[in-house]
């Protein structure tokens, strides 16, 4: 759209109140609630990537086109908006992350360290949960429970034992969660709370740490083995957990989101508390939840393919493994630098049976039923696709069933063909590339290392993938997102595997129209096209003419959720 075209609309809109309108013409049905115009709209459809305006008609994008042909939508009460220099985009999808997680920590006890917190050290985080006591006024007895601690990041670069975690009180059990949400530490108080002593034996796919050359547990709790500590937090009215879903919909909303997840076990109690929530007033997102296998299975929830006040029940998800950051992914090479008192051979372990993973992933397939798998090492993944392909062989018709590996982190090449053959999706971790990519190197070694989250490896082999940022282990921010994944730079300033980057429409794709397809929603949502919903997000500049460098700057200036409003900077 030239300049002259421009200012020349511009003069007609100032203008056409004291005109008058007739509204748009008859066989163009009734007028836009909204059209949006401007030289930067970038729609992610592959048929057409560029349009001059769109116009939006309740929850759907009813016209696409040059500014002429979506102005005949233009009634007495349609809002107009110039973008001028901003860009128009498809509002960004989710395609993994824990919303209940990200909601609860708004309200509390973050032991993170920077750039998402301040603690740097065991002593800082001591005293941060003393503070927290102090100021809660926490009763002795109560839990003390609170999360975001990091060990790589920490300058003692280990996990706090429950005997850092007596400094901060031997009145209160205290139980920390780790960044990763794979590993917990808790003081003593929770240990006998819990009725953990060194007679207490590992569960499968768990490990409690001992204190070297004894039974006596450390504190420290891999996997499976947090179970076993007793639970706690502030209780919250059903009003207040009301007004706290709606928060973090709001926060999600500010970065650009119209698609959450909620992507580990929710219980069928949860979800027919969210249900109802939704059913009370409406979310202003949709919001997709995964729940256990059993519960499906068992027939105690019902798959949804459709949203209703926007919620659904989007499928399963299974947990396989660990975490890399916690040095508890499950790998099929040893681990270069394990974690304290490892064999020199560790690869780590998984964290379900494989047979009854097999089972369950055959029984779903054959349902119709979505499922996700966590699993972050290239032995996990194997095992995950194992499952995949028996239960196809099996099939006379292999569906369409786009089973997700969710991270995908240590993914080898020939598990990428392999993926591609399967129609498995590899949703990749991909923000870990700054967060951990440092760690990551320590960990597993300069040439795996440098290849996590390979999404080049992906679109070489024309495999299907998302990136997703696991909120809330990282904040759900889009556009750091889409810049880690483009730039792979980490804290220190390395570029990690700069053969493994993604083009800036790569990256986009993957939060927008593949994201959508991962969910089964490629037909109504991911691309500015005519008859989608209308979820859409205005960036103060656009993303695909900006120095890759910058493109973490950019802000959300407003977010439309099924064609309203619902977030404006």
């Amino acid at each position: 759209m030239n300049r002259s075209k421009r200012a020349v609309f511009a003069l007609a809109l100032a203008l056409a109140p004291s005109l008058g309108s007739c509204g748009p013409p008859a066989d163009v049905g009734p007028p836009a609630d909204t059209i949006l115009f401007g030289d930067n709209i970038v729609t992610m459809d592959p048929n057409r990537a560029s349009v001059e305006a769109v116009a939006v008609r309740g929850e759907t994008i009813t016209a696409t086109g040059s500014l002429d042909e979506v102005m005949a939508f233009r009634g007495e009460s349609t809002r107009v908006v110039d973008l001028g220099e901003r860009a128009l985009l498809p509002g960004f999808i989710d395609a993994h992350g824990h919303f209940l997680g990200a909601g609860r920590a708004l309200d509390a006890l973050s032991l993170h360290s920077p750039p998402v917190g301040d603690v740097t050290n065991i002593n800082e985080l001591v005293a941060k949960i003393q503070r927290w006591i102090e100021e809660k006024q926490i009763p002795p007895g109560e839990v003390v429970s609170g999360g975001g601690y990091d060990d790589s990041l920490l300058e003692e670069k280990r996990h706090p034992t429950r005997f850092d975690l007596d400094r901060a009180s031997t009145e209160h059990p205290i139980v920390l969660g780790h960044v990763s949400g794979h590993l917990r530490a808790a003081n003593s108080a929770a240990l006998a709370a819990s009725n953990v002593t060194a007679a207490t034996p590992d569960p499968d796919g768990g490990l409690i740490r001992r204190v070297a050359g004894s039974m006596e547990p450390n504190g420290v709790f891999e996997e499976r083995a947090g179970r076993l500590l007793i639970g706690g937090g502030p209780a919250r009215s059903p009003d207040e957990f009301d007004a706290l879903i709606r928060t973090s919909i709001g926060v999600y909303l500010g970065y650009g989101t119209t698609t959450i997840q909620n992507g580990g076990g929710t219980s069928p109690q949860m979800v027919e508390t969210l249900r109802a929530a939704a059913e009370r007033e409406p979310f202003d997102a949709d919001l997709a939840v995964f729940t256990s296998s059993g519960a499906i299975l068992q027939d105690r929830l019902q798959y949804e393919r459709t949203y209703s006040n926007g919620f659904r029940v989007a499928g399963v998800k299974f947990v396989l493994d660990g975490s890399p950051q916690g040095r508890t992914a499950w790998v099929t090479e040893p681990y270069d630098e394990g974690p304290p008192g490892a064999a020199a051979d560790y690869r780590a372990y998984g964290t379900m049976d494989p047979d009854a993973y097999k089972t369950d992933a055959a029984a779903l397939i054959e349902r119709g039923v979505p499922f996700l798998a966590h699993a972050n090492g290239d032995a996990a993944m194997d095992l995950m696709m194992d499952g995949v392909e028996q239960a196809i062989t099996d099939m006379d018709e292999a569906p369409d069933h786009r089973s997700v590996i969710i991270h995908a982190q240590l993914m080898r090449a020939d598990q990428l063909d392999r993926a591609a053959v399967l129609s498995v999706v590899p949703s990749f971790f991909a923000a870990h590339s700054f967060f951990w990519g440092d760690w990551h190197r320590l960990s597993f070694g300069e040439e795996r290392g440098n290849n996590i989250s390979p999404v080049r490896w992906a679109i070489e082999r024309g495999v299907k993938f998302t990136v997703h940022n696991d909120a809330s282990v990282v904040p759900p921010d889009m556009m750091r997102l889409v810049s880690i994944t483009v730039n792979r730079r980490t804290r220190s300033g390395h570029v990690l595997g700069p053969h493994q980057r993604a083009t800036i429409q790569e990256a986009l794709h993957a939060v927008t129209l593949g994201a959508a397809y991962q969910y089964f929603e490629e037909d109504t949502k991911g691309s500015i096209t005519v008859g989608k919903q209308a979820d859409l997000v205005i960036l103060e500049e656009n993303p695909i003419t900006t120095d890759p460098a910058e493109l973490e700057r950019i802000q959300i200036m407003e977010t439309f959720s099924r064609g309203r409003s619902v977030f404006a900077r």
